[in-house]
C-alpha cells in the first residue's frame, strides 16, 4: 500500500483513516499531508486525518503542494519536518508524485547526490524528471 522510498519515508496516494491505523502498524511516526483540502470531493478532510494520526501518537504537518508547483518555502518546510522526525514518515498527496517530488527537492536541498534521489524514487515506482534540473541545481547549493 505505501510505496517505500528509503529507509524513513513512505509516500502513498490519498490515505483515509485506516492507512492511519496501518502507518502506525509499520512504526510511522510522522505523516506528511502534501494535498491541498478541496481538491477532490471524495479526499478525506486533512483534519481527520490530523485527529487520527495524533490520535494513534504520531506528528503531523500539513504542506500543501498544487499542481501550480513547488515553492521555495514548501521545500524547506518538507525538509524540516523529515529532519525532525522522530522515525519513518508517511508523505501523501492524490497520487503520491508530489509527495514524492518535493521530498526529492528537499533531499537536494540537504546536500543528497541527484542520482540516488533519481534511483531511490525509482524504486517506488516515481519519475522526478518534471523536477530533475532543480534537483541538480539544489544539490550543488543553487550554482
Amino acid at each position: 500500500m505505501f510505496r517505500k522510498i528509503n529507509d524513513t519515508l513512505y509516500v502513498s496516494p490519498q490515505i483515509g483513516l485506516d492507512e492511519v491505523a496501518a502507518a502506525k502498524a509499520q512504526g510511522v511516526a510522522l505523516i506528511i499531508n502534501n494535498r491541498p483540502e478541496g481538491e477532490t470531493d471524495d479526499q478525506v478532510p486533512g483534519e481527520a486525518i490530523e485527529a487520527a494520526a495524533r490520535a494513534a501518537g504520531m506528528d503531523y504537518v500539513a504542506i500543501p503542494v498544487t499542481h501550480a508547483g513547488f515553492s521555495e518555502w514548501q521545500v524547506k518546510a518538507m525538509a524540516d519536518a523529515l529532519g525532525s522526525a522522530k522515525g519513518p514518515v508517511l508523505a501523501y498527496c492524490r497520487s503520491g508524485t508530489r509527495s514524492t517530488l518535493l521530498w526529492s527537492l528537499a533531499a537536494a536541498s540537504e546536500g543528497g547526490n541527484p542520482d540516488s534521489i533519481a534511483e531511490s524514487a525509482a524504486g517506488a515506482g516515481y519519475d522526478i524528471a518534471p523536477v530533475r534540473a532543480l534537483v541538480d541545481m539544489l544539490a550543488t547549493g543553487g550554482d
